[in-house]
């Protein structure tokens, strides 16, 4: 496999974990059906609220994982200042 998936791989697996965990609390914490915008009901089942929440979760916890390898990469040989 390349390198690109096996980042996507590291990224992605923990994502969906922390997705779980964070869809857990959250909506152990709030009912979908109580979810207001702008003072209106959101006018969505609590399964697509569920589904919606769990997919911004996993899409968030996504791109932190994505900007820490992004972070955590060495630069490639020919870019490293010469060592003395």
């Amino acid at each position: 496999m390349s390198a690109i998936s096996f980042r996507w791989m590291w990224s992605l697996w923990p994502a969906f974990l922390l997705a779980c965990v964070a869809e857990l609390l959250f909506f152990g914490l709030i009912d979908p059906g109580d979810l207001h915008w702008r003072g209106e009901p959101i006018g969505i089942s609590r399964q697509a609220a569920y589904t919606i929440g769990f997919f911004l979760f996993w899409g968030l916890a996504t791109a932190s994982s994505m900007l820490t390898l992004l972070l955590a990469a060495r630069p490639e040989p020919e870019l490293r200042p010469p060592m003395d």
